[in-house]
């Protein structure tokens, strides 16, 4: 498929919405930053945070679809399609292009998870210009020549080749592999060395037709850059996608092999573990207090239940955690601990306990005042520079809260009760857990289907 560059296009004024919201400051009164819908003439929709005290434009933006859209036996795709955008476009080959960037000190990345594509550009104002020029040939015109496409599979390789003696890693693949049996879910989105060899130019150009398109992009812009300039660089980026593209349907999808303990072994001193069971989606009416009920359990504070007890008061290991992930199709609450190879099920059974104990108890009414009052406390800490702003504002747009979340969060946190942290509670720590492990585990054998 041939992306048409959209360049030297003009078109009339653009539209900016009279809906805005105030930005939060670290004292929850609003600042003086606002949000702004900008729609282009071509009907590219941006939201814009305009900042003129620093001479910067973060510019960032993601498509609908990302490793879920690879082709069976294929896995790897997304993540080598970003990793070869900027890798040459239109006239300029990869050593052209990348000298280009670096003469003006462009940024510009792209990254691939299961779910999305996304990319991000940050630039000085003064040069604008070229900057968009570069993204918008990248975007349109993909080269992915053969020497570039060599080098960057021999890169994932190497990476692929690394995580493979990396307990950590085997621990994660192993358990969304036993999690997403046959989804899109349980493969790695860096694929695997058989599947990413077997990746070639063509299908690189496929993806990019799949999911290169205007009806799933969400783009966010912080930065000395006025309405009316933005929408015409969005025209000059953008208009020249497909309306829509291919996507692929993925299933909705909730982990399996709950209860089982699967194990790997592996000549290391300490053992990793990787636990998990279902979470929820984002757009669960139970979502806010389960955030933070999950803060209360083991969301990375010196506080949670989990640190106290497997840290604090037994010292079996340095980190333990636990977090929600929502995924387009699947909610996680996840969570991991390293510890030694003699203490491993000991860890193991304080942390079900302490699941088990506030899944049936609740956290008290002094624990969630202080998680509230630290989630709070800390929103503003996301925003501290243009490059988090904008990738706020997107995900904000990828999880479809609207343009004011950022004016409503703390509200909403504020609002959980003692009485909705515990019905979620009862709801989602109530359940089994998978649990992966890797290392010379004492205690800890494979239990349950494929033990």
């Amino acid at each position: 498929m041939t992306l048409l560059s959209s360049f030297g296009r003009r078109f009339g004024a653009p539209v900016v919405a009279a809906m805005s919201v105030a930005f939060v400051s670290a004292s929850e009164s609003p600042a003086a930053t606002r949000i702004e819908r900008v729609v282009s003439p071509g009907g590219i929709e941006a939201w814009l945070v305009r900042e003129p005290a620093v001479p910067l434009i973060a510019f960032e933006f993601a498509f609908k679809g990302g490793a879920t859209h690879d082709v069976a036996g294929k896995e790897g795709t997304a993540n080598l399609v970003s990793g070869l955008l900027d890798e040459g476009a239109g006239d300029l080959d990869a050593a052209a292009f990348h000298d280009r960037l670096d003469a003006k000190a462009i940024e510009l990345r792209f990254s691939a998870s299961h779910d999305n594509l996304r990319g991000s550009l940050k630039t000085l104002v003064e040069n604008r210009d070229e900057a968009f020029e570069l993204l918008a040939l990248a975007v349109n015109r993909p080269r992915f020549d053969a020497e570039p496409l060599e080098r960057v599979r021999q890169q994932v390789l190497a990476g692929i080749r690394r995580k493979s003696t990396s307990p950590n890693t085997l621990a994660s693949e192993m358990w969304w592999a036993t999690a997403f049996p046959g989804h899109p879910y349980g493969r790695p989105v860096e694929g695997s060395a058989d599947s990413v060899a077997a990746v070639g130019a063509d299908d690189l150009k496929a993806f990019v037709g799949k999911v290169v398109s205007r009806d799933t992009l969400k783009v966010a812009v912080v930065g000395d850059i006025d309405a009316a300039t933005l929408a015409q660089l969005l025209d000059r980026v953008f208009a020249g996608l497909p309306k829509t593209g291919q996507p692929v349907a993925v299933a909705d999808a909730v982990p399996q092999g709950l209860g089982q303990r699967q194990v790997v072994e592996l000549d290391v001193p300490q053992s990793v573990l990787t636990f998990g069971w279902p979470g929820l989606l984002r757009s669960d009416p139970d979502f806010m207090p389960a955030f933070v009920l999950n803060h209360i359990l083991g969301g990375g504070t010196l506080s949670s239940r989990l640190y106290q007890e497997v840290r604090e008061k037994r010292g079996l290991a340095y980190s333990v955690y636990s977090y929600l992930m929502s995924m387009d199709h699947a909610g996680l609450i996840l969570g991991g601990v390293s510890t030694r190879n003699d203490r491993a099920a000991e860890s193991l059974a304080v942390i079900e306990r302490e699941v088990g104990r506030l899944g049936k108890d609740g956290p008290s009414a002094e624990e969630l005042d202080k998680a509230k009052k630290y989630l709070i406390g800390s929103y503003a800490l996301r925003f501290d520079t243009s490059g988090k702003i904008a990738a706020q504002l997107l995900q904000i747009q990828l999880d479809e809260l609207g343009i004011d979340y950022i004016d409503r969060r703390n509200d909403l946190v504020a609002a959980v009760t003692l009485e909705d942290v515990r019905r979620v509670a009862g709801r989602l720590l109530l359940q089994d857990m998978l649990v992966t492990t890797v290392g010379r585990p004492v205690g800890l054998g494979n239990v349950g289907q494929g033990g």
